[in-house]
């Protein structure tokens, strides 16, 4: 193979998870094109690890699912392959394949994906993203804004709804039941 037909060769999904780690970067696929995705600040992680908590104290005491935290790859889409990895994800419980929790990436979508914006992050690729989860059958998409303290939340049929950090964060038919004052989201300093 040459140069030329190297760079345009797509990788599947079983080709990344076969990658070799590189510290502080991780990668992705759009469309099987390999994604790097450098790693995180503090703030963004602390975020992670808040909404992390309160999604698996509420999914767990009632038997909804399981949560994730970034590090899950969700293949989106297939030939050419697509594989996310949302900050934060939720899979309800009759999702889950009969074999249990895949030891690779997980073969769909997540219910629920959410995506903590950091300081590199450019609005089109957000928005990317969310059309690539809404396309892959996520029902709803939680867009973090740590800088303005809000969130920006999608479902399904071209629902968006803008919430400041005094209202609520609702988890729809996803999460039904779950709240929490937006502002709560960025108590990580406490």
């Amino acid at each position: 193979m040459n140069v030329a037909e190297e760079r345009v060769a797509l990788l599947t999904a079983e080709e990344l998870l076969e990658l070799p780690e590189k510290p502080g970067m991780r990668y992705e696929l759009h469309e099987g094109k390999l994604v790097e995705m450098p790693g995180a600040g503090a703030r963004h992680a602390a975020i992670v690890v808040r909404l992390v908590m309160l999604l698996h104290q509420f999914v767990t005491a009632r038997g909804l699912g399981l949560v994730f935290g970034d590090g899950l790859g969700y293949i989106l889409r297939r030939n050419p392959d697509t594989v996310r990895i949302p900050d934060v994800s939720v899979v309800r419980r009759e999702r889950v394949p009969e074999g249990g929790i895949p030891e690779g990436f997980w073969p769909g979508a997540p219910d629920l994906a959410v995506e903590i914006v950091s300081p590199h992050d450019r609005a089109e690729e957000v928005h990317e993203r969310v059309r690539e989860y809404l396309g892959a059958g996520v029902r709803q998409v939680w867009v973090v804004w740590p800088r303005s303290r809000a969130v920006t939340v999608y479902k399904g049929g071209g629902v968006v709804r803008e919430l400041s950090a005094e209202e609520e964060l609702e988890g729809g038919e996803v999460l039904p039941g779950f709240r929490v004052k937006v502002s709560d989201l960025f108590a990580v300093d406490r």
